[in-house]
């Protein structure tokens, strides 16, 4: 328990340090800059995917150096070729994971980038690691290239610790609409004359909060609050494409159908049925 709890104030620590904001700051607005464009940051986000894509692509490298480690402690000569293999390929699966990492970790903030510095800082010490391992490999060094290895899975599996703890503990990355209750009634929610074309209100349906937007004759309804990080929707902007922008880090969704137009969100916004009856509107999870 003890050292659990060390480990613990380790990250709290971290998360505190406010002198790692600049480097932060910096490093996040080149990253902001690359996935700028709607294809490269549904492309990185997994908005493609129906979750994000950097928790999928992390299996490759670990799951490789790992392999390539079990091999060196167990096949000595005879594995040191596919040994190799196996470093490399994971140097090359790194780099989209690594890319896709720090996508969503531009749009985080506060001690959730801190420890996401920390942590992709030790991803790319650990990628290194396996960089010179490989290359001792490929010059006959085999012994040293084992405890390259085996120093880079370290770091690589300490680092991991951390993006565990920023998705279960922090909850970073976790479709926040994901506990909201259905509701399977049709429930009076608003006024039918109170919803004017263009404007986006917020009304609450057994407690969820759902978003309305009209659509000249049409009535849209799907849950208000951002499934990437808890964004207002309605305090968003609704463009002539009937497609609503989140404030806080710019995704956008369909209103129609609460599709992903763009990211950093992967997962879509929950749908609500909408009608109108005797000048009220009333709405039913779909």
């Amino acid at each position: 328990m003890s050292e659990r709890t060390g480990i613990n104030a380790l990250i709290h620590k971290i998360g505190g340090d406010k002198r790692l904001d600049r480097v932060a700051a910096t490093v996040s607005d080149a990253v902001g800059a690359v996935a700028k464009p709607t294809v490269v940051k549904n492309a990185l986000s997994g908005s493609w995917l129906g979750h994000q894509l950097h928790p999928v692509l992390t299996d490759l490298p670990i799951g490789a150096w790992g392999a390539a480690t079990v091999l060196d402690l167990t096949a000595g000569e005879e594995g040191a070729k596919a040994a190799r293999r196996l470093v490399g390929f994971g140097i090359l699966s790194a780099v989209p994971t690594a890319m896709s990492g720090a996508s969503d970790w531009a749009d985080t903030v506060g001690r959730n980038k801190r420890v996401g510095l920390v942590h992709g800082l030790a991803n790319a010490a650990g990628t290194g690691l396996q960089a010179a391992s490989w290359f001792a490999r490929r010059r006959g060094h085999r012994g040293v290239g084992v405890v390259l290895s085996l120093l880079a899975l370290s770091t690589t599996l300490a680092s991991a610790y951390l993006g565990g703890h920023l998705s279960f503990v922090r909850g970073v990355g976790v479709n926040r609409t994901a506990f909201q209750h259905p509701t399977r009634t049709w429930t009076d929610v608003a006024a039918d004359a109170d919803i004017t074309e263009g404007a986006l209100a917020r009304v609450t349906a057994d407690g969820v909060p759902v978003l309305l937007a009209r659509r000249g004759e049409e009535l849209r309804a799907i849950s208000a609050v951002c499934s990437h990080a808890g964004g207002p929707l309605d305090e968003g902007t609704l463009d002539q494409d009937g497609c609503v922008t989140c404030p806080w880090h710019g995704s956008r969704f369909r209103t129609q159908d609460g599709s992903v137009v763009r990211g950093p969100a992967s997962v879509p916004q929950p749908q609500w049925e909408v009608r109108v009856d005797g000048g009220r509107i009333f709405v039913r999870s779909a």
